[in-house]
């Protein structure tokens, strides 16, 4: 579907769906009359957000799907589900991750590689599935959601975290690059500090975080541009993911 010369992405996966920013993407999306694939661990909440957004947006179509993307059979088959049901994807935003880890060589090794596990090798496993969708149907919209912690090397808890948003937003690229002359876009996000379950506890601490809303609304008009890469909100990680990269590493330390 095209408005104008624009592509519409009428039917969307979003990973991770069940709170947060994919729940708060979601959201968004319905409101704009998207058909939705949404999946999560926790089918409780999945089933909460379908009914409000099939009640809020009765045009609409939504799927949900369990799913733990590390169980990587489990992600294709539900990829290909969903596909099968809404009669195609056009858009997948790899979204589903974890926050958790330790500083290295505190004893929490088990911390550290569930993160990296569950963020580089879940990414992997739901790139490879879109993709594949997208090669077969000759078009689609690739969307990695990274980090702003991906820019340098992170301290402390957020090592790990850093490290796999880094490595995602390297894979998205290679992906970027393979399909540079195809009907296929990627696009490659940087959110900043949004607020979410996955950093309430230190919510407080942390400058230049916006509320949940605020940040998904950055997200989706990033996603529906279709831009290579964005960081969100662009105030005031658009500049200071540059300045991240040319600061001493002391002076990225106090940053974050």
């Amino acid at each position: 579907m095209r408005d104008g010369n624009r592509n519409v992405r009428k039917r969307i996966l979003i990973t991770g769906a069940s709170s947060g920013l994919g729940a708060g993407m979601a959201r968004l999306f319905a409101a704009r009359g998207r058909d939705l694939a949404l999946t999560a661990r926790r089918t409780g909440r999945l089933e909460a957000l379908r009914s409000e957004l099939e009640a809020a947006h009765p045009g609409i179509r939504v799927e949900t799907r369990t799913l733990d993307v590390n169980d990587h059979d489990a992600v294709a088959a539900a990829f290909d589900d969903c596909r099968q049901v809404l009669g195609g994807l056009d858009r997948v935003i790899v979204n589903a991750g974890l926050g958790k880890g330790a500083r290295i060589g505190s004893g929490q090794l088990d911390a550290n590689v569930q993160t990296a596990t569950t963020n580089l090798v879940g990414a992997l496993a739901q790139c490879e599935a879109a993709m594949a969708a997208f090669y077969a149907a000759g078009q689609g919209h690739l969307v990695v959601v990274s980090s702003v912690t991906a820019v340098r090397g992170m301290p402390s808890a957020i090592t790990t975290y850093g490290a796999t948003k880094a490595a995602v937003a390297a894979l998205a690229e290679g992906i970027r690059s393979d399909v540079s002359q195809t009907p296929i876009a990627v696009t490659t996000l940087f959110p900043g500090y949004i607020r979410s379950e996955m950093n309430e506890q230190v919510a407080h601490k942390v400058r230049f975080m916006v509320d949940t809303e605020t940040g998904c609304r950055a997200m989706v008009a990033a996603i529906e541009r279709e831009v290579a890469e964005a960081y969100v909100p662009r105030w005031p990680w658009a500049v200071s993911a540059r300045l991240m990269r040319l600061a001493p590493l002391g002076a990225v330390r106090r940053l974050v």
